[in-house]
């Protein structure tokens, strides 16, 4: 692909930097992976002894998992996100004062998303950071990614539903799997990542979603695929009165033209390599009360989710036109599903916003530092990036192993000790 028609620009790294690059994320990623599943391993040791404090040290390595997505994001792909919502959840979004983002989302739900990018869980994962709920996230996964060395059997460890798209296979593992999450009356934290278009938006996937669309006599999308209903209607019908809410995230990516795909632009290779990530990740929230969803009934519940779907491909028109979301009640899309994204437009886009000059991966950009929930109101979208409170969360996946080798050490030294001293008590009554 020509460099002048990448969103990201030109390639920044070629050559021996860029080799330094792929040698560095190997040995960072593929290190800490294995430090995470040596610790998961070491783990099964609690299993045939106590169960709850089993489950608790697993979710333990998930959070040091969150932490070493974010690390690689943060370090090797460094980019602007911006976050806004409707009214619904914009008293959960909050910029600290350090600029970082905080969500006060709540501790169980079911989190939905259109599907751009293989690495858009890796952002979401860190969404889940920011809510201190990375050690609690579970994933609806393709099966294939099961097999991977390491972290195949590391995601089994944490609990991620694998599918192989036949429903006949795939419930008995929705139903032990939710079985597990809805135990206890839902005491325990979870969040339940599912992605209804099934797969990335791609070429391939969008005229399978247009013939389907033709198929069943309904108006297709623009900027997604039409979503497949059966296995979130099972979760949440599976998970009941366990859960409260269901949050929606619509995501885009800066630049991506009109009617080309992110995944063609935003490759490893791109995005970490040759430190091309996208200029800007841009997250839109809501949320509805699973109770007033019609998870009951097949027919009303796909046409609930398809409307979701067809307003969340409205807010994607509007972000291709305008370059950011709309915000809910002060710019209200004017939709009844054949929405070309317009808006009227009042208050907070003409609001004084206060911003100042930082570098994101070592180019300088311009942010705004009003955006969040603030006590006075909502302050407009927020701006900050993908970033650990601090460097210390790194070693903390690395005391498990610290401390089982430093007690293995000891029982070493105290056994070699005992020997010698058998060995002399040996000789003296030889002698």
């Amino acid at each position: 692909m020509p460099i002048e028609q990448h969103p990201a620009g030109r390639v920044r790294y070629r050559g021996l930097r860029q080799w330094l690059r792929i040698y560095s994320f190997t040995v960072y990623f593929g290190g800490c992976m294995i430090i995470v599943h040596l610790t998961q391993i070491l783990g099964l040791l609690l299993y045939p002894f106590n169960r709850p404090l089993y489950y608790s040290y697993i979710a333990k390595t998930k959070e040091n998992f969150g932490v070493l997505v974010t690390t690689i994001t943060q370090w090797w792909s460094p980019t602007v996100v911006r976050v806004t919502g409707d009214k619904s959840v914009r008293h959960q979004l909050k910029r600290t004062l350090d600029g970082r983002l905080e969500c006060e989302f709540p501790e169980r739900m079911v989190l939905t998303a259109n599907h751009q990018l293989y690495s858009d869980w890796l952002y979401l994962w860190w969404i889940a950071y920011t809510a201190r709920m990375h050690g609690f996230l579970y994933i609806i996964l393709k099966e294939s990614l099961k097999y991977v060395p390491v972290i195949g059997p590391g995601m089994q460890f944490f609990g991620f539903i694998f599918l192989a798209r036949k429903w006949e296979q795939d419930k008995p593992r929705f139903v032990h799997r939710l079985s597990k999450l809805a135990a206890g009356g839902g005491t325990e934290p979870m969040w339940l990542l599912i992605f209804p278009e099934g797969t990335n938006l791609s070429d391939n996937g969008r005229k399978t979603s247009s013939r389907y669309a033709e198929k069943i006599g309904v108006k297709d999308l623009k900027h997604l695929m039409l979503p497949r209903s059966t296995g979130l209607r099972f979760c949440l019908e599976n998970l009941g009165n366990s859960v409260e809410w269901l949050y929606d995230c619509t995501v885009a990516y800066e630049g991506v033209p009109r009617g080309k795909f992110g995944q063609d632009y935003f490759t490893l290779n791109s995005t970490y390599f040759e430190g091309r990530p996208p200029k800007s990740v841009n997250m839109h929230w809501r949320r509805f009360a699973v109770s007033s969803i019609p998870v009951s009934d097949t027919a009303e519940f796909e046409a609930w989710l398809a409307q979701r779907w067809r307003e969340k491909d409205d807010f994607l028109e509007y972000y291709m036109e305008n370059g950011r979301f709309p915000e809910d009640e002060d710019e209200k899309i004017q939709s009844n599903g054949n929405s070309n994204g317009h808006a009227i437009k009042s208050g907070i886009e003409n609001a004084p916003k206060a911003q100042q000059r930082v570098k994101v991966g070592g180019q300088e950009r311009i942010v705004t530092t009003t955006g969040g929930s603030t006590t006075g109101g909502w302050g407009g979208p927020i701006e900050t990036e993908v970033k650990l409170k601090g460097l210390w969360e790194v070693f903390d996946m690395f005391k498990v192993l610290m401390t089982f080798a430093l007690f293995a050490n000891v029982f070493l030294k105290l056994y070699t000790i005992a020997q010698i001293f058998g060995a002399r008590s040996s000789s003296s009554s030889s002698s």
